[in-house]
């Protein structure tokens, strides 16, 4: 019997993930051991060459780490998008965020707001960025603790609003869910590639390409994701 493969990404993907290698375990291939912490502190670790045989983060980071020569060279593969929701505490009267006008006021009148360390909370910063609030905004922001899903943040009370991936903020109690306004709908991408220091890259490959295929499309679903679209 092949090893385990061993497999780090941030913990946006965690769940996913693992009910991925679940299902391709099942199928008949190597069982995978999975690692997921803080997207910095993963990026770090393969960076600093420590053996493992696959990688998924956000995209960008996955580029970065292609780039420093920490990937193999064509391994790369989209694994899922997932896009920004609104955490607010349950119970209350939901704020309006119907559209950016709306959502501006709604953040310009919060007293704590709630961002992840993640790809979605460099987004939002971007995006207050754009809308000339990042020094009006800078003190109210909360960034939740690595491993803790902003959405636990708004659920404590330590922020009034968060904002994080869906798919990490699906599972949280004590929380209501907004969409983001349609026009500033903000997707985070990953993707996934061979690590450099992989000891079974053809098995670590044979995982990306199942993770990446069209057969698991309901999985990204069920956990909060999307397939990343097909290009023409």
């Amino acid at each position: 019997m092949s090893a385990a493969l061993t497999l780090i990404s941030s913990m946006a993907t965690r769940h996913l993930l693992a009910a991925l290698a679940q299902a391709h375990a099942q199928a008949g291939a190597p069982a995978t051991h999975l690692q997921s912490l803080g997207g910095v502190d993963a990026a770090r670790r393969v960076q600093e060459g420590e053996a493992v045989d696959v990688v998924v983060l956000a995209s960008d980071a996955i580029a970065k780490l292609l780039a420093a020569g920490c990937l193999r060279p064509g391994s790369v593969r989209p694994i899922a998008d997932s896009s920004m929701a609104i955490a607010v505490r349950a119970g209350g009267t939901p704020p309006d965020v119907s559209g950016e006008a709306a959502l501006r006021a709604t953040l310009l009148q919060a007293r704590r707001i709630g961002y992840s360390t993640g790809p979605s909370g460099t987004a939002l910063l971007q995006l207050f960025e754009q809308w000339g609030l990042a020094g009006t905004l800078k003190d109210r922001l909360v960034q939740a603790r690595p491993g803790v899903p902003v959405g636990q943040l708004v659920a404590d009370g330590e922020a009034e609003i968060g904002f994080q991936q869906f798919s990490e903020l699906m599972d949280v109690g004590g929380i209501t869910m907004l969409s983001m306004p349609p026009e500033l709908d903000i997707v985070s991408r990953f993707s996934g590639a061979v690590a450099a220091s992989a000891a079974q890259p053809a098995a670590a490959q044979a995982l990306l390409d199942f993770m990446a295929s069209p057969a698991t499309a309901a999985l990204k679903r069920q956990h909060g994701m999307r397939p990343v679209p097909a290009l023409h």
